[in-house]
């Protein structure tokens, strides 16, 4: 079976990489680093009147109806160029979350606006000493006096500098370990206090937020309470197919790297991709980037069906980009040698993309459990 793009995708992706170019492709990521996402701003922007922001959102939310699919271009794209921000959070997360789960009202208020590039949605789940499980999850949302209060601390949420809104776990219900949360979302007010962390990946800035009493209506629950770790699992399959496809657009930028790099470095008076062993990690890079690229490609078109092996192909795809990832970015650091560890080129920025993306929204044996769990196994 044949899960090789379109000729218009195809098209498509000429036009996104055109633009991103334009902005200086990785430039974006360092720009973050010294906090400055005007030119970010610009691109996000953009992306909307190329019509990015809507390809996944219906018709009648000003969308384009298309399936996830559709938006591997983009994500390709964005990741070659290691673009940051919120737009994977916010177009593979949330649209599909609130397309599942979200009432008429919900839906109008929000997608219309994503889809016009307006709104930013961050996600915030992990707090401070907890895993990611619903064990972890111990931010309350309390009914009170006809009202819902908000009380707790989320960390390593991504992006709350660029966030417009944020869709929040929290829990509704301390007796039920296995779920018992809700999935709330709320637009970005006074009432939080955010504070900027570390991050290992600079060019992805992280923050943690405090909610002190923070009173929600009811109409900010999405879905079902008591419901939303079953319902992040739907969203979690989108965010991962698209995940994928963000990294093998990365991988694929690694990959000519260190084949251009090997083309002009010399040693010995001939240039080093003539030796052997440089030869060898060239082609087991390109391998695993086809493989990933593959993978990927059936994971987005599987996440919209109801084939067996939906799951196992998402997460699959997951894990095996993610690996792969961190593996081609080290075997491009040494094709480079001792400049491949300098800041002057992109090799470093790579790197840690590579192991940002392993921890994120669960870690690499998290999904490999869970693609083990799908099979029956």
């Amino acid at each position: 079976m044949d899960f090789s793009l379109t000729e218009e995708q195809e098209m498509f992706r000429g036009h996104i990489r055109k633009m991103l170019d334009k902005f200086g492709g990785t430039q974006l990521a360092r720009e973050m680093i010294d906090n400055n996402p005007e030119n970010l701003k610009k691109v996000y922007t953009t992306l909307a009147e190329l019509g990015c922001s809507g390809i996944n959102i219906p018709e009648e939310y000003d969308g384009m109806d298309l399936d996830a699919l559709d938006l591997v271009p983009t994500f390709e794209e964005m990741g070659r160029s290691l673009v940051p921000g919120l737009f994977m959070e916010t177009s593979a997360l949330v649209v599909p979350t609130l397309k599942k789960y979200a009432t008429e009202e919900q839906k109008q208020q929000y997608l219309p606006a994503v889809a016009s590039g307006e709104k930013l949605v961050s996600f915030a789940a992990l707090e401070p000493f907890n895993d990611f499980s619903p064990a972890g999850i111990q931010c309350t949302l309390v009914q009170q006096d006809g009202q819902y209060v908000l009380n707790g601390t989320k960390t390593l949420v991504p992006e709350a500098e660029l966030a417009d809104a944020f869709l929040i776990l929290v829990r509704t219900n301390q007796e039920d370990q296995e779920d018992g949360l809700s999935l709330v979302l709320i637009d970005k007010t006074e009432g939080m206090n955010i504070e900027k962390l570390s991050s290992f990946d600079e060019s992805k800035h992280v923050a943690k937020i405090e909610f002190n009493n923070l009173v929600i209506k009811e109409d900010q629950i999405i879905g079902e309470v008591d419901k939303g770790w079953m319902q992040l699992q739907e969203g979690l399959l989108y965010f991962n197919a698209a995940l994928s496809s963000y990294i093998v657009g990365a991988m694929e930028s690694v990959v000519n790297m260190a084949t251009e790099y090997a083309k002009i470095r010399e040693q010995f008076g001939q240039a080093i991709g003539r030796f052997q062993a440089i030869k060898h990690s060239i082609v087991n890079m390109k391998v695993n980037l086809e493989i990933a690229r593959s993978l990927s490609h059936y994971a987005n078109w599987v996440v919209d069906t109801d084939e067996f092996d939906r799951e196992a192909a998402v997460y699959s795809a997951r894990t095996y980009a993610t690996e792969k990832f961190i593996e081609v970015s080290a075997h491009n650091i040494q094709i480079h040698g001792g400049i491949g560890i300098t800041e002057e080129i992109d090799c470093h920025l790579f790197v840690k993309r590579a192991r940002y993306y392993d921890q994120y929204l669960g870690s690499t044996p998290f999904y490999q459990e869970k693609v083990v769990s799908s099979l029956g196994w």
